[in-house]
């Protein structure tokens, strides 16, 4: 079967992380991903990671895990040569994703406005931290700055800890996923009426969207969200607890689970302690009820009580590290990794996280490795009907 975006080229121009993964996510769905990047260093990303011997390369690992499956470009916009090259480009895309500071693309000469002119249909997605316009619009932005002004950071950690970043970029990610589900909705609409669309997306907004749960207890219970490290606000038990070895997550949300939880551990008593009998007592109560949940665990591993409490339908699951998930059974069987054995200037297989979902007519994932940077510009500009002696002459004066 086709992939479900077979057909459709995607002009990439984003940098680090928000916008490579939008276009990640829209190649590992058949779109052809045409990253354009800066000849002699590429994308930032190419820079940073674990190893410095890969970043010398540039194929550092922040680059290589977003951008299988694409293709590279090398491209000067800001020679007219580069320019008119990209317009040729344009002309032959369904989608242009940049991550630039809003105007950046209209002082280029190659914003909106000027697009649509020459592909009328086009869809043209800029993310930004803030959106193309406000009084934030024309700040710099990086995941930590967003997760900041977002009062993540605010509810992360607990009572002496807080506030704490989250341990990973989610507001980078959380801009790019909204990025892609905009970009596949305005195809849809453009499948059927022929009409392109200007998508502006915010980092800060992706992210205040996904709080939904804080951001409404504020605007409707009028309740200021607090940190509260490991425990879940909405119900207790549920937050992580002290087994014999290691912290187990248990989510017992709902009086059945409680009870049940509460059976299996011996302690029957606990199901009719008034301190604990209803959701708001237990809330209430949470540290006492805490301390008697884990006095009870401590007698086993988490991995014996993770089975025996899933067993009985009492939610519960060890907290693990990055690489004991990726070894984990389920990750396994469902072939959320992709392994490329070579990878064009890395000395080693490389293995990368395909989409969160699965197709009944066959897995979203890369088909090719991350690309050396510029590996794929004498290709691409061929197909636009460049020469071998016009790609030799755009060389030699840096343009690509």
């Amino acid at each position: 079967m086709a992939a479900l975006l077979a057909g459709i080229r995607v002009l990439d121009l984003t940098n680090v992380l928000a916008g490579p993964f939008c276009g990640y996510q829209l190649a590992q769905l058949g779109a052809d991903v045409i990253k354009i990047e800066v000849p002699g260093s590429g994308d930032l990303a190419r820079q940073l990671g674990a190893d410095p011997a890969l970043n010398r390369r540039l194929m550092g690992a922040s680059f290589l895990a977003q951008n299988a499956g694409k293709r590279s470009v090398t491209l000067d916009l800001k020679r007219d040569a580069g320019h008119a090259l990209f317009l040729r480009l344009i002309a032959t895309a369904d989608v242009l994703l940049e991550n630039f500071r809003p105007g950046v693309m209209d002082r280029l000469g190659l914003g909106y406005a000027q697009l649509k002119e020459a592909k009328p249909d086009l869809v043209y997605c800029a993310i930004s931290g803030f959106g193309q316009d406000g009084p934030l619009r024309d700040n710099p932005a990086y995941d930590q700055i967003i997760q900041g002004l977002a009062g993540v950071m605010s509810v992360t950690g607990d009572a002496t800890s807080a506030p704490l970043r989250v341990g990973y970029p989610v507001a980078d990610t959380l801009g790019g996923i909204t990025a892609a589900f905009a970009i596949a909705a305005a195809l849809v609409r453009r499948g059927r009426t022929g009409e392109g669309e200007f998508i502006d997306v915010s980092m800060l907004e992706s992210t205040l969207a996904a709080m939904g749960w804080p951001v409404s207890n504020y605007l409707i219970a009028g309740q200021t969200p607090q940190p509260m490290g490991n425990d879940n606000a909405t119900a207790s038990p549920s937050g992580a607890f002290r087994c014999r070895d290691g912290l187990l997550n248990i989510a017992a949300n709902k009086q059945e689970q409680y009870e049940a939880l509460c059976r299996l551990l011996g302690r029957d008593d606990l199901i009719t302690d008034p301190r604990f009998a209803g959701r708001e007592e237990r809330k209430h109560n949470r540290q006492a009820l805490s301390g008697e949940i884990e006095a009870a665990l401590a007698r086993e591993t988490a991995e014996h009580w993770e089975a025996a409490l899933n067993h009985v339908g009492v939610p519960a699951g060890r907290v693990l590290s990055v690489p004991q998930v990726l070894e984990h059974a389920q990750v396994r069987q469902r072939r959320v990794l992709r392994r490329f054995e070579q990878v064009p200037g890395v000395d080693r297989a490389v293995q990368v996280v395909r989409a969160g979902f699965r197709l009944a007519d066959g897995d979203p994932g890369p088909e090719a490795p991350p690309p050396r940077l510029g590996e794929h510009t004498d290709d691409v500009l061929r197909q636009i009907g460049c020469s071998a002696e016009e790609i030799g002459r755009l060389r030699a004066d840096g343009v690509i």
